[in-house]
């Protein structure tokens, strides 16, 4: 390989930390779709529930944050579980510019069709508890970094 091709080295696919870990989550993503259709969610749908199953009322902005999602993004995906009886989204009393996001009896329902998906997910991911904490130390140390 001539010193022409080397300075080219870093733009081969298998020299890419980004290609895994986008490839990694596009196969996840569709290893939940069936569980998730069970339930009528999408993923992005699914992981705001979680965080709603969780914090029971929380506003958009931290949602976001929480979900690495911008509003534009949040938006819709909160439009649609509200139309499904899900959440509901009210204007803070506190401040107007607020919207809070609060799960709904049904929404708290739909955690119990739900709680099975993980330990679905952990049969297809197939790593020990050992190497799953390290990979996700790992992935939330990139997160950071990027940040």
């Amino acid at each position: 390989m001539g010193n022409n091709e080397e300075k080219y080295e870093t733009l081969k696919l298998e020299n890419q930390i980004c290609f895994p870990l986008y490839a990694c989550a596009k196969e996840i993503i569709r290893k939940y779709k069936p569980y998730l259709d069970d339930i009528d969610l999408t993923y992005t749908q699914y992981i705001t529930m979680m965080v709603l199953w969780e914090k029971k009322s929380v506003n958009v902005k931290t949602l976001g944050e929480n979900l690495y999602l911008d509003s534009g993004t949040l938006t819709p995906v909160l439009k649609k579980l509200e139309s499904k009886g899900y959440i509901s989204r009210v204007r803070s009393n506190e401040d107007e510019r607020n919207l809070v996001v609060t799960i709904t009896p049904e929404g708290e329902k739909l955690r119990d069709r739900a709680v099975s998906i993980p330990e679905k997910m952990g049969c297809c991911v197939k790593l020990s508890p050992e190497e799953a904490k390290l990979l996700y130390s790992l992935l939330y140390k990139i997160i950071g970094n990027v940040r």
